[in-house]
């Protein structure tokens, strides 16, 4: 069974614990929490005070996903606003290393994000450092874009590499109509914003996504 990551940046911001109770109580797993700065990427969204507000009302496993300039400087911040897990990008401009070091050692999971274009070569350094492999299957910042099937051949090759336990996320133009291309890849956390908050149901929408087999 896969592990879906509901994608914040698509919820209803104006009842954002409840949309998060929603789909919390139907079964997702990780809440994907995309962190925009404007400069790594165009666009801008929300930074650690939110996470905070948020985490007393969900008991799910924040995955808070840095697309800024130089994570390192904020670790601190999103380590204690109450993400469980940190994933910044390979292309950013901190030190990779000593990023996630910064990570452990505030008893954080580390993870790796890498854009559509980036090879899957340049994050087998941290191999060994890293707790999720987030590939994107769309250009970072944006929500709504369609899936490129091309990232199917990196998620075969790291599922290859990174072994049959290791959490592989794909995040980007995921529906239940294409699903299957990153599952059947090896990918076993599927981010959705859009199929899921974005749906008239998010509880059904998130049941069906649960419910999904080859």
């Amino acid at each position: 069974m896969i592990k879906l990551a509901p994608s914040m940046l698509s919820a209803d911001f104006a009842k954002l614990a409840e949309s998060i109770a929603e789909v919390e109580k139907a079964g997702a797993d990780y809440l994907h929490i995309d962190v925009m700065d404007g400069h790594f990427v165009p666009n801008m969204s929300f930074g650690a005070p939110v996470i905070k507000k948020i985490r007393p009302h969900s008991n799910m496993v924040f995955d808070t996903h840095l697309m800024i300039s130089e994570p390192h400087k904020y670790i601190k911040d999103f380590a204690e606003c109450g993400s469980d897990i940190i994933t910044f990008h390979i292309e950013c401009e901190s030190n990779t290393k000593e990023t996630l070091d910064l990570i452990k050692s505030y008893g954080k999971k580390a993870g790796l994000s890498l854009n559509p274009k980036t090879p899957l070569e340049d994050i087998l350094p941290y191999k060994d450092d890293i707790d999720l492999l987030l590939i994107m299957s769309v250009q970072a910042g944006f929500g709504g874009q369609s899936y490129m099937s091309e990232v199917n051949e990196k998620i075969k090759r790291a599922r290859e590499i990174f072994g049959p336990d290791f959490d592989i996320s794909v995040d980007g133009g995921v529906y239940l109509k294409n699903l299957a291309e990153p599952v059947s890849s090896g990918a076993n956390v599927i981010v959705a914003g859009t199929a899921v908050f974005g749906a008239e149901n998010p509880a059904e929408a998130t049941k069906s996504f649960k419910s999904f087999s080859l």
